[in-house]
């Protein structure tokens, strides 16, 4: 079928209906799962000149969510928090929202224009509170278009929640213990992308009154052993963390967050080189930086603060310690592309192109 929907034209006859289609990089060719008798899937590959259907792969792939990449290219991934809104909101506009507020599907509508590796939630993905209801009526018809790309972290406004149960039985599986948001309880996980690293780390901790359950971030606590038990497990010439509560930032932190200065002493102590959280409504880099918050161009994490995934944006600001770049104006998304040994940035914003920020850094 031609883009424009004219044209259609059957490339072959199979024995069961085709699923998960996907072009080759070259478009020349489409690969495509057929369900067997048992349930399980095979892997298909055919040219777009209607020759050459053949199965590939082993008997017992059982392949799903087809995606056709290049190879040879870095793994490029999306980054945002604080995303959708209830929707309850007067804001809330059938899911439309306006231009600084609800803008949950004007941010998502960015992440297809762009050829992603992953995309990163940080944290307080669905407001007021985490409810699975509100997970599938507001994030899911827009962020979640995109959700078997997704690695999330928790908020504190899922732990509105008892245990963030919606959080976890969105992105889990209703009741599974375990899944793509770590374990149940936990949120705390890790994994590869392209030769870098990532942590997913649990800050609920940073609230005055961490919700019953979240777990602890000191110096000591199962999360920061496991932290730095994991980094020591995967050493790598680059690594990224991502969570929700900055170490700092200029819109909601007066001083240095000591709740989660033992978890970025660990980033510290193993050369991790870039932190993604969100938690205040706006977009801010800062120079890399230690646990007090103070500039380290050798051991120092480069932090990202993302807070402007649609939910709304904050116009308080002071200017905090080594804040190198803010902007409290536009929503919008942060793109990483991560290198061998480096990494770049750019911020992609859903308004007037007024406002970007985009450079690059080597690895520690």
């Amino acid at each position: 079928m031609r883009a424009d929907g004219r044209k259609q034209r059957r490339l072959a006859r199979l024995p069961r209906q085709a699923i998960s289609p996907a072009w080759s990089p070259d478009g020349q060719s489409i690969a495509f799962a057929l369900r067997g008798k048992r349930g399980r899937r095979a892997l298909y590959v055919m040219r777009r000149d209607e020759r050459r259907l053949r199965r590939v792969g082993s008997a017992t792939s059982d392949p799903r969510s087809l995606d056709w990449q290049a190879t040879g290219f870095d793994p490029v991934v999306a980054a945002a928090g604080d995303i959708a809104c209830d929707p309850a909101s007067p804001f809330f506009n059938d899911g439309e929202g306006e231009r600084i507020r609800c803008g949950q599907r004007v941010t998502s509508d960015l992440l297809f224009k762009i050829d992603l590796s992953a995309i990163l939630a940080l944290g307080d993905l669905q407001y007021q509170d985490g409810q699975l209801a509100k997970f599938t009526q507001s994030f899911d018809t827009t962020w979640g278009r995109l959700k078997p790309l997704m690695r999330p972290v928790v908020g504190n406004h899922e732990y509105r929640v008892p245990g963030a149960a919606g959080y976890f039985d969105y992105f889990n599986g209703v009741g599974q213990t375990s899944g793509p948001a770590g374990p149940r309880g936990a949120g705390y996980y890790s994994f590869d992308l392209g030769g870098w690293h990532v942590v997913a780390l649990n800050s609920e901790c940073s609230e005055a009154a961490p919700a019953a359950g979240a777990p602890a971030c000191v110096a000591g606590s199962p999360q920061e052993r496991w932290l730095r038990a994991d980094l020591a497990a995967h050493p790598r010439q680059c690594t990224l963390a991502m969570f929700h509560h900055p170490l700092i930032s200029s819109g909601l932190l007066r001083s240095v967050n000591v709740r989660v200065a033992a978890l970025w002493q660990a980033l510290t102590d193993y050369g991790v080189d870039v932190a993604l959280v969100g938690h205040d409504h706006a977009y801010e880099r800062f120079a890399p930086i230690n646990a007090a918050g103070a500039r380290d161009p050798v051991r120092g994490v480069r932090e990202f603060v993302v807070g402007t995934g649609g939910k709304s944006l904050r116009r308080d600001a002071w200017f905090a310690p080594n804040s190198q770049l803010r902007d409290t104006d536009v929503l919008g998304v942060l793109a990483l592309t991560l290198r061998p040994t480096g990494y770049s940035w750019n911020f992609v914003n859903a308004g007037a192109p007024r406002f970007t920020d985009s450079g690059s850094a080597a690895c520690h």
